[in-house]
């Protein structure tokens, strides 16, 4: 459909620097707008938004400098609201056997944790960095990373430390599972989390996440570790109802969580909660697409309301994949989405789930992040799976990944970070 009437071109041409034009299809994923081609976009100098609409409408004095993009489409860069980047190891075998009927389990995480605390300081950061420079070439120009694989109180505030050099948004995941020296001793394990692993934690972390689940940690238990992240200033989290029906989900919208994550067993009662609140239902289907588990029914939350991300849980046991683009095209394939409805929850989506208002939509006012696609329209996200569409990703207006068609001569800086836009507020 057409965009709305165009701003002014007087304030559109002020501060304005790089300009897109022949868009063929720009996604805003504002309220699910898209804007037919010949579309365009401009940048202003400070890195935000300052134009999009009918290229007709463009100003002709906007911009310092054009990029005309050949009749390719334009989507706002992926927010990549759930990851675990920050690991060392493999669980290849593990998922290997999980191909062959092995069901999934909670004890896997344990593998991890040994292999992480082993690992040195310069190998974790080697890794989640190609990971993260990895999940920027294919658009995410977003994402958050949880710690989770320490366990301990320095382990853990090492993982976070490792993953402020990546993001803003940090989540601290010390109740991920017990580990092994805490052995039947799970509630004695709550209260070092919810004390001197917090009181290490909290400074290097926006957020606190608890993995509520049978064989993790209770509603009661993952109470207090919420209870206790928002007295020491943290935003909450929540991965809930992944291997079954729980408490996670409901006590998330109760608590006011940002968001809760998995999402993949809910009942009447859970969805009725969720449209009730402000809580981001954030799906993970990938994880479903690895251990061969039953796909969430993003069709009912979206009927009822519910606002819906999709992020990638980028992990090394159940999703090892930082590819939002494959994430949509499983959210179209296998849970019912629109390949619109999908684009929205991967950009604007994952923006509300880490409660920012400066990322995830291409309008006036916020950042320019975006993705270039190869492609004539976002449909082909879905339509050519396993593809690399994306032929250039830009953060505030400046090319980070990827090139512009030939002839524009901008290339991206070598070494450019997976997200040094300004932190989120508290």
């Amino acid at each position: 459909m057409t965009g709305p009437d165009p701003p002014d071109s007087t304030a559109a041409a002020s501060g304005a620097g790089l300009v897109l034009t022949g868009i063929s299809e720009l996604t805003t994923a504002d309220s699910g707008l898209v804007v037919d081609g010949p579309a365009a976009l401009v940048c202003g100098a400070d890195g935000t938004v300052v134009w999009a609409g009918p290229q007709q409408a463009l100003p002709e004095q906007a911009g310092t400098e054009r990029v005309d993009l050949g009749g390719r489409a334009v989507i706002p860069g992926f927010v990549d609201s759930h990851t675990h980047l920050v690991f060392a190891g493999d669980r290849s075998a593990e998922w290997e056997a999980r191909m062959t009927g092995r069901p999934y389990q909670t004890g896997g995480v344990r593998t991890t944790v040994d292999a992480t605390r082993a690992a040195t300081t310069e190998q974790l950061a080697s890794r989640a960095g190609r990971l993260a420079a990895e999940a920027l070439r294919s658009g995410t120009t977003t994402l958050e990373v949880k710690s989770g694989y320490g366990l301990q109180p320095e382990a853990e505030a090492r993982l976070l430390s490792i993953a402020g050099g990546i993001t803003p948004e940090t989540t601290f995941l010390g109740a991920h599972v017990v580990p092994a020296e805490y052995e039947g001793r799970r509630d004695e394990y709550v209260d070092v989390v919810c004390g001197p692993m917090l009181r290490r934690c909290a400074p290097l972390a926006r957020w606190i996440d608890v993995f509520c689940e049978q064989g993790a940690f209770d509603g009661d238990q993952s109470r207090a570790v919420l209870l206790a992240g928002r007295a020491a200033g943290l935003g909450l989290r929540v991965h809930a109802n992944q291997l079954g029906p729980g408490p996670g989900v409901r006590l998330g919208v109760e608590l006011g969580a940002a968001s809760v994550d998995h999402c993949s067993h809910l009942s009447a009662a859970d969805i009725d909660a969720l449209a009730g609140g402000r809580t981001v239902a954030t799906l993970l289907p990938g994880a479903e697409f690895s251990t061969g588990s039953a796909y969430p029914g993003a069709r009912r939350l979206l009927d009822a309301g519910v606002p819906v991300a999709l992020a990638s849980d980028c992990n090394p046991g159940t999703s090892f994949t930082t590819s939002m683009p494959f994430v949509v095209a499983l959210a179209v394939r296998e849970m019912g989405m629109t390949v619109a409805e999908a684009v929205v929850a991967a950009t604007a989506g994952g923006a509300a789930a880490l409660q920012r208002s400066d990322v995830g939509r291409l309008v006036p006012g916020r950042r320019a992040d975006l993705a270039v696609l190869e492609a004539p329209s976002a449909s082909w996200l879905g339509y050519r799976p396993g593809v690399d569409l994306v032929r250039a990703v830009a953060r505030g207006g400046r090319l980070v990944a990827g090139s512009w068609p030939a002839g524009t001569g901008r290339e991206p800086p070598a070494g450019a970070p997976a997200d040094r836009g300004a932190a989120a507020d508290r």
